[in-house]
């Protein structure tokens, strides 16, 4: 089973990705709620991925990130930032950050998985 945490912190938005990732049994799903509660989290709980929003208030994607990527046991989880911001050079700028992708909202509740899947390794 592989473990996806999502961050945002929208908790409408959170639950609709839980919901939507929990249709495929192969995932185990955790959510926070802040880019800080996600540091403690990913440390204790090792996903095999992380979804982050980009937009948050306090720290955001782009420096909870880096964050995870200062800490030994986190540098190597692999990060899909989920935004409304997809314009391509946006998109862009986020994979030059260290994201393995960058999944746009609003997203289909249905095909999430799917594509939630095809980034964990």
């Amino acid at each position: 089973m592989a473990k996806v945490l999502y961050v945002d912190d929208e908790p409408d938005i959170r639950e609709i990705v839980c919901l939507s990732l929990e249709l495929e049994p192969s995932l185990d799903v955790r959510d926070c709620s802040s880019g800080a509660e996600a540091l403690e989290v990913a440390c204790e709980w090792q996903p095999d991925l992380i979804l982050l929003d980009v937009m948050m208030p306090g720290m955001d994607g782009p420096t909870t990130l880096a964050r995870l990527r200062d800490m030994a046991e986190t540098a190597a989880i692999p990060v899909v930032f989920i935004t409304a911001r997809v314009q391509p050079g946006e998109s862009d700028h986020f994979l030059s950050l260290g994201a393995v992708g960058v999944l746009a909202k609003p997203f289909d509740p249905m095909t999430l998985a799917e594509q939630v899947a095809a980034f964990i390794p």
